[in-house]
């Protein structure tokens, strides 16, 4: 509907919409504001959007966008000058506009936009037509999308029809062979049944059979019981011809005694010689020695455990490094990390190998300090201080596996202390028969040398 307020007939400034403008044509409105705003000084905008002028065409179509087509609307002057920009960015359109035939291939949003912004005669026809076209479009795009939902909706009918059928099929399929199965399972336990059945047949001939057998044992027990005391009482015979014979021999036992004593003497001096010629010489153990035992004055890493000191205390590793030939494997970089890490890993390994090296003359202990070869970006040269054991990890090994293949090369049985934090390696080394000790212990022993 177009309605005329004030002016002649004619005139497109005297027409106004009866509906609001179609989202379509108002954005496009608002761009071709957007597009002219930055043409405009700021004295010739409406006071409302000067505070927009700086912004950015696109920015200012987002933020501004409401304030632009109100001010566009009840301001003619600055509508005015938007459609005189208007004309300068498309002259062939708004040329058209103006002799009242709009080109048929344009875009009827954009014709829209720009009748709304120029106000010819019959603006508002063309406003009202550009938006029944954008109605139509969206009710033409609406039915294919609606038509290309129910293809999509369709093949998947057909995919999940297709699914059942093959779930269908292979349920059944399963099912066959589950029958299949439960026969057989039937079968086996019908022959399981016979068999615990022959089972308890031939349980119950055994019991007979032993019982049987224990009649006949307790038969041949009282017969030997029988036998043992008449032994007995030949036994007692037999001894008391026994000393009768041992009364008559103690009258020869002179001679016989001399003639034993000659042999023994004989024997000794030939052992002697033969002791001379082979160079045999002195035994070395004695059967005692050969006995399991206890002996005083050893002991062990677990005796140390067991005396009444904190597990942090230094005199516990002190103890241990006391023990007959003991053993020191050091975690390196876990020793140096716990106590200074904030220093790079050379100056850690050469504070670290210089206080073991007194340690070790103090104790007078093999030490073996390991490091992980793996943070290394190349060979090591370093010389071992006196008295110390330095070793690297090979590629593909870290420090915790060389560790565990140091303890296990030790024979069982020698003192041999692990100083690590790590609790996976304190759990292995222990299995294998170490004693653990943290690293905060071995720092506070080395701190006080």
């Amino acid at each position: 509907m177009v309605e005329t307020t004030g002016g002649g007939p004619g005139d497109g400034a005297a027409e106004v919409l009866d509906r609001p403008l179609p989202d379509g044509v108002r954005r496009r409105v608002v761009q071709i504001v957007s597009d002219g705003f930055g043409s405009l000084t700021v004295g010739e905008l409406p006071a409302q959007l000067r505070q927009y002028a700086r912004f950015a065409p696109n920015r200012r179509a987002k933020f501004a966008g409401n304030a632009m087509a109100a001010a566009l609307e009840t301001d003619p002057l600055f509508r005015q000058r938007i459609g005189e920009k208007l004309r300068e960015t498309q002259p062939e359109l708004t040329g058209a506009l103006d002799s009242g035939s709009p080109p048929p291939a344009a875009d009827p949003l954009d014709v829209a936009a720009a009748a709304y912004v120029l106000r010819p005669p019959g603006w508002v026809k063309l406003v009202a037509a550009a938006g029944e076209e954008a109605q139509r479009a969206d009710a033409e795009r609406a039915g294919e999308e609606s038509r290309a939902e129910l293809e999509r909706l369709r093949a998947e009918l057909d995919r999940a029809r297709e699914h059942t059928r093959t779930e269908t099929e292979r349920l059944r399929t399963e099912l066959d062979a589950a029958k299949k199965e439960t026969e057989s399972l039937h079968r086996k336990l019908r022959a399981a049944l016979s068999d615990v059945k022959r089972g308890e047949a031939a349980l119950r001939k055994v019991n007979g059979e032993i019982e049987a057998v224990r009649a006949d044992a307790h038969a041949q027990v009282s017969a030997a019981e029988s036998e043992t005391r008449r032994l007995k009482a030949r036994l007692g015979e037999t001894e008391a011809a026994l000393e009768a014979a041992r009364r008559a021999a103690r009258e020869g036992r002179s001679v016989e005694d001399m003639r034993v004593r000659l042999l023994l003497d004989t024997l000794l001096d030939a052992t002697q010689g033969l002791r001379r010629e082979l160079a045999l010489p002195p035994v070395s153990v004695r059967p005692a020695e050969t006995v399991d035992a206890v002996e005083p004055g050893r002991m062990t890493p677990k005796d140390i455990a067991a005396r009444a000191l904190s597990e942090h205390d230094p005199q516990v590793l002190d103890q241990l490094l006391a023990l007959p030939q003991a053993h020191l494997v050091v975690d390196g970089y876990n020793v140096t990390k716990t106590g200074y890490p904030q220093m790079p890993l050379e100056k850690q390994r050469l504070r670290l190998l210089g206080q073991l090296s007194q340690l070790a003359a103090q104790s007078g202990a093999e030490v073996t300090c390991v490091f992980d070869g793996a943070e290394l970006a190349a060979p090591v040269l370093l010389a071992p201080p006196r008295g110390v054991r330095v070793l690297f990890s090979k590629p593909g090994v870290t420090a915790d596996e060389l560790i565990r293949q140091l303890v296990r090369a030790e024979p069982p049985g020698r003192p041999v202390i692990v100083a690590s934090t790590d609790r996976e390696v304190a759990d292995g080394v222990a299995r294998a028969g170490a004693r653990p000790v943290a690293s905060a212990m071995l720092l506070k022993r080395l701190s006080r040398a």
